[in-house]
């Protein structure tokens, strides 16, 4: 009897739990390292979710709803069904300047890795590989915060931040160029200085050109143009012309140094060409009532001379060439006796004569010595013309010095 009382109890009871109204469940999608797991639940925690799938996370996996993280221990917002993913956390090594370290990360980019470890990111800072890269599995990421360095140019001072390996490139990055010969302290090549300071000198070159006149030389040369006994230019000179390159470099604005290269002639000088005549013209003339064929007409100074009026102590009657002194006979200074000896010449109140004799002569002037004898000596003193007379001789002297 007993029995059967419970039995009705409990058929009631069920029959009113049976008309109760039952929660409805929603379809769940939870995609978790390419596995994926599919249930229905009237839950809305993500965290219960989590354990009616039997999945659990560690401290650095992350829930995702529609691609955002979401907390564990709030409800997720209504919907017909919910599809998460997670996320796993990976090993991210960290290489810096005075050390390493591995992170364990579910983030989505390098940035936001670091930033989760603490670690602010700068523009300059350098980051390899890039804040931006994907993080999808294990990776490697090197990092070297930027330093502020000083650099001193142009007479002032510029406050950069950089990270770069050398100079030149920490330059580049703050759009610091190095023009021309410009160099840096340390070098370009060099790693940033220990003490922040990076100095630029700006170097520049200027090349001159010094002209130089190149005076000519001058000559005296025979000229078949020329009659005999007159000069003239033949060749006009003409001075030259060097240059000369200077190079002068500037450091900061000051010369430092001055090279001078080697000079190069560009118009070579051209000698003056004085020439003396050596042409021979026969010519005629009347003198003293005379008609003369001469080849050559000089002035020179005479004097008279006889065998004992020859200026010394003792009477001398014989010439250089062996005939007497006598009128008729002449001397003459002795570099001009060897191309003259025999020649016949003429002069004007002495007459007809031929060149037999050698005298000492004047340092200023032509001279000729007059030949008599002691009975008819005449003292001829004075300026006269000789006359040369033809036949014109195989031996000439063209330039006659005075002695």
């Amino acid at each position: 009897m007993k029995f059967i009382k419970w039995l009705i109890l409990t058929a009631s009871l069920f029959f009113v739990a049976s008309c109760q109204p039952q929660p409805s469940k929603t379809p769940i999608t939870i995609q978790d390292s390419g596995q994926t797991y599919t249930l229905a639940s009237a839950e809305h925690l993500p965290s219960k979710l989590l354990a009616e799938a039997g999945l659990t996370l560690s401290a650095h996996d992350r829930l995702l709803y529609l691609g955002a993280a979401i907390p564990l221990d709030q409800p997720l917002p209504e919907a017909t069904a919910y599809t998460l993913q997670i996320r796993r956390a990976v090993t991210l090594t960290l290489i810096q300047p005075d050390g390493g370290q591995t992170l364990q990360t579910s983030a989505f980019t390098v940035a936001q890795a670091l930033n989760e470890a603490g670690i602010s990111l700068a523009s300059s800072d350098l980051l390899d590989p890039p804040a931006e890269t994907p993080i999808s599995g294990a990776l490697t990421v090197t990092y070297a915060p930027a330093r502020e360095y000083t650099v001193h140019m142009d007479g002032k001072s510029v406050a950069i931040r950089s990270a770069a390996a050398t100079v030149g490139q920490a330059l580049a990055e703050a759009g610091i160029s190095l023009i021309g010969l410009d160099t840096s302290l340390p070098s370009e090549g060099d790693p940033l200085p220990q003490d922040g300071q990076i100095h630029i000198l700006r170097v520049s070159e200027t090349v001159s050109l010094n002209q130089k006149t190149i005076p000519f030389n001058s000559r005296f040369e025979a000229s078949a143009e020329l009659e005999l006994d007159t000069q003239g230019i033949v060749q006009a000179g003409e001075p030259g012309l060097s240059v000369q390159r200077v190079r002068i470099r500037y450091e900061d604005g000051k010369e430092t140094a001055r090279q001078e290269e080697k000079e190069s002639v560009i118009r070579p000088p051209r000698d003056q060409v004085a020439g003396y005549g050596t042409k021979v013209v026969v010519r005629t003339a009347t003198v003293d009532g005379v008609t003369l064929q001469y080849w050559r007409a000089v002035r020179v100074y005479t004097t008279s001379y006889s065998p004992c009026r020859s200026g010394g102590s003792r009477c001398y009657p014989g010439t250089a060439s062996g005939k007497p002194v006598q009128k008729g006979v002449v001397a003459v200074v002795s570099r001009w006796y060897p191309y003259m000896v025999g020649q016949s010449i003429y002069i004007p109140g002495y007459g007809y004569a031929t060149i037999e004799d050698i005298g000492g002569g004047f340092p200023d002037r032509y001279w000729v010595d007059l030949g008599w004898s002691d009975a008819d000596y005449q003292a001829m003193d004075g300026w006269n013309t000789v006359y040369f007379l033809v036949p014109v001789p195989a031996n000439i002297l063209y330039i006659l010095p005075y002695r």
